[in-house]
């Protein structure tokens, strides 16, 4: 049974800051694992890191975690899938720092292309019996048949066997006669798109062994076409639509093409064959025969322009041409059995291909577009690196990310921005391309027009004053002599208080509470509404604005975040209890994963609250029965599901401290008409959670999906961004 991958992270209560570093760190594992010096993070830990599917990053562009929480209740697909959430530094250019900010690129000369030959230019290896090619061949030449594959790797490598199972229905080719060295060489390539079926052969290529093309047909699908490729394929619906072929008359022309001892020759065959349906028994795979260490494979593009000096698959044209590449793979097979294994490991293509690959990263830095970085010049000698970007070590092991968005970088790395893509033009893009790449990087954008017109400073003393009202609990009436003191002692039971004030105008004195932590404030409503403090029967109340009609619901749906699953907040401890007593005496609780125990981050102390993480959600709730009425050193405890457990927990104290308004909200204020501004603004992130859902729902499992809040950084403002992230699993949703 295949493995799945699974991620654990550290980042419970104040260890949840994580910097561009850390993130770089991340993203660098996951993608390369324990190539180019790639190790696991040190604030969370991938497991089965090789059984990764992908990466895919989404950027919400010029976007912090302050519309996160603003617009909580809009971002509900975020909140309910992603567990793991972490704030980042704000950065003032986060994706040129995403990219590898910074990098000191300096090629020394350049040239047009790669050379087959020069052994100036590579320096050969030093022991060439250390290359992969060497040790599966060895050195001597060799006739065609010791370079044909064997039964035993055609089956490991998914190729059609005669007689299996899964190949019911598939066309023997009948090339049956006794294989020699001097056996016919045929060039096949074929081009699928994406139907209803599966992929299905559109376009197949034939050459012969002095490639000269002997079949080159456009086919009709069975099936209607779901996506036709075309950046891939080169077909388009309109070259379809007068083509009468089908994969039955392929298939009869091709077993009258081929003589009974032809040997088929191709760059990664089996897929070929699957898509013909068809079965031949002698094959050489150029993407095979050119072997690699640890299973990887060249691709034909790298191995055409390398060993032949040849431009294949050009960006300039309309897809690829499957007789060009037919006739690359044929004549890449010749010159592998003409020169033999030790020629072909004195080209040093490793080295070749880490070459190419900084070199394209080096001087396309400056048109560095979204849809991907494009092969250009390349460089004489590697460059020197100072520190080495992460796309420059991505495209070293040949993965060509996915850049998609509205920006682009320029060769300063300052972001450019391109207008006329929207976010729906990006996902249908996303759609498309991300399950053909192991690493993309989707960058969504409110618009300019809307971050204009909620700026930053603006959005950010709205959630100030939300987040005010939500700490604030109202409560009285009291007798005119009533003591403040008991007052302060019974609610302080709930968590700790930030300020206490008696309110004066009204006709009996009440008392507006601050606390520190939503919990306690949710928990002073639940639990002392109607109780008797102070010699009154009291009401226990929130503020009631305009912005805290929907109060109950964002409680609701704090419960529910996915983030609080499995943690309980717990009140009234004594201020003089250790963490190691609190451990102690929750020891007794099962499955108990972590122990958080807040601290003032001004004066050091903790606080009269702790929040418990169970492994379990099920044991969260065993516990909360015992712990409520529970005695600890002498003080009763009071618990209640988490609200802000994780990050939120130490941004809400942040948002809390550095509250500019002072006065606060009051009881009954005036009630401001939601803006058509702001509603409009609602609508479309909404529709931005709708866009994420999809392009999520979309992924294959396993794979890491991390969606980043940049945050914001300039002269006049300064927010921190929000990362939340997960593995994808089998159910939709994203797996510890």
């Amino acid at each position: 049974q295949e493995k799945s991958s699974r991620l654990s992270a550290a980042l419970f209560g104040e260890d949840c800051e994580i910097s561009r570093d850390q993130l770089y760190e991340l993203l660098k594992y996951a993608a390369l694992g324990k190539c180019h010096n790639a190790t696991q993070p040190s604030w969370c830990r991938i497991y089965h890191q090789s059984h990764l599917a992908g990466v895919v990053v989404i950027v919400l562009h010029e976007m912090s975690q302050l519309h996160f929480y603003k617009f909580y209740l809009q971002f509900k697909h975020l909140r309910k899938v992603f567990r793991h959430r972490f704030t980042l530094a704000p950065s003032a250019n986060f994706l040129a720092s995403l990219y590898g900010e910074g990098a000191n690129l300096k090629p020394q000369n350049t040239a047009q292309g790669l050379t087959s030959t020069s052994s100036e230019r590579v320096p050969k290896s030093s022991n060439l019996q250390c290359d992969p090619i060497i040790r599966k061949y060895g050195e001597k030449k060799r006739g065609l048949t010791s370079y044909t594959l064997t039964l035993e790797e055609q089956k490991k490598n998914d190729y059609p066997i005669k007689g299996s199972p899964g190949c019911k229905g598939y066309v023997y080719t009948e090339c049956d006669q006794q294989r020699t060295d001097s056996s016919p060489l045929f060039g096949l390539d074929c081009e699928m798109c994406l139907t209803e079926k599966g992929n299905e052969v559109t376009h197949v290529s034939l050459v012969d062994a002095q490639g000269q093309c002997l079949l080159n047909e456009l086919v009709k699908p069975e099936t209607t076409v779901v996506n036709y490729r075309t950046r891939f394929s080169g077909i388009t619906k309109k070259m379809l639509l007068p083509v009468k072929t089908r994969l039955s008359d392929i298939q009869t022309r091709l077993k009258k093409l081929l003589p009974h001892d032809a040997v088929l020759v191709g760059h990664s065959l089996n897929a070929d064959l699957q898509a013909l349906e068809m079965i031949h028994p002698s094959v050489i795979d150029t993407s095979l025969l050119f072997a690699r260490n640890e299973g990887r494979r060249f691709k034909l593009k790298f191995l055409a322009k390398a060993v032949l000096g040849k431009e294949i698959q050009c960006e300039q044209k309309l897809g690829h041409d499957p007789a060009e590449d037919a006739r690359a793979a044929l004549e890449l097979a010749q010159f592998f059995i003409e020169q033999g294994p030790a020629k072909v490991a004195e080209l040093n293509l490793e080295m070749l291909l880490t070459t190419e690959r900084l070199a394209e990263v080096s001087q396309n830095k400056a048109s560095l577009q979204p849809k991907g970085c494009r092969v250009q010049k390349q460089l004489n000698e590697p460059p020197r690196l100072s520190k080495p970007c992460f796309l420059d070590c991505l495209q070293v092991t040949g993965q060509k990310p996915l850049l998609l968005g509205r920006q682009e970088l320029d060769s300063s790395g300052m972001c450019q921005s391109n207008l006329s893509t929207s976010n729906k033009q990006i996902l249908q893009r996303a759609l498309e391309d991300v399950p053909l790449s192991t690493f993309s990087v989707i960058q969504f954008s409110l618009g300019p027009e809307y971050i204009a017109a909620h700026c930053l400073a603006g959005l950010c003393e709205k959630v100030r004053s939300k987040l005010t009202d939500m700490l604030t609990i109202y409560a009285g009436p009291f007798e005119d002599s009533f003591c403040l003191k008991s007052v302060k002692k019974e609610f302080g039971k709930c968590g700790p208080i930030q300020s206490l004030t008696v309110v004066t105008e009204t006709h009996q004195p009440y008392v507006s509470i601050q606390y520190e932590v939503l919990e306690a404030a949710q928990l002073a409503v639940e639990s002392l509404n109607g109780a008797e403090v102070a010699g009154s029967c009291i009401k226990v109340q929130r503020p009631v604005t305009a912005a805290m009609l929907d109060c109950d619901v964002l409680i609701r749906e704090l419960e529910l975040d996915v983030e609080n699953e499995g943690v309980i907040y717990v009140a009234g401890l004594k201020k003089s209890l250790t963490e190691t007593d609190l451990e102690e005496e929750f020891s007794q609780l099962k499955d108990l994963e972590t122990l958080f125990l807040p601290k003032d981050r001004q004066s050091g102390k903790h606080r009269n609250c702790c929040f418990l993480k169970f492994q379990k959600p099920q044991s969260a709730v065993a516990a909360l029965e015992l712990l409520n009425g529970w005695t600890v050193k002498g003080s009763k405890l009071r618990s209640r599901n988490a609200l802000a457990s994780g990050h939120l927990w130490r941004w809400i104290w942040l948002m809390n401290h550095s509250n500019r308004n002072q006065g606060g909200n009051i009881l009954h204020g005036k009630m401001e008409q939601l803006s058509d501004s702001e509603q409009d603004l609602r609508k479309k992130v909404k529709k931005l959670d709708h866009h994420i859902k999809k392009l999520y729902r979309s992924l294959q499992s396993n794979t890491l999906c991390v969606v980043l809040f940049p945050g914001a950084n300039s002269t006049n403002e300064s927010q921190a961004g929000l990362g939340l992230m997960g593995i994808k699993d089998d159910g939709g949703r994203s797996a510890c």
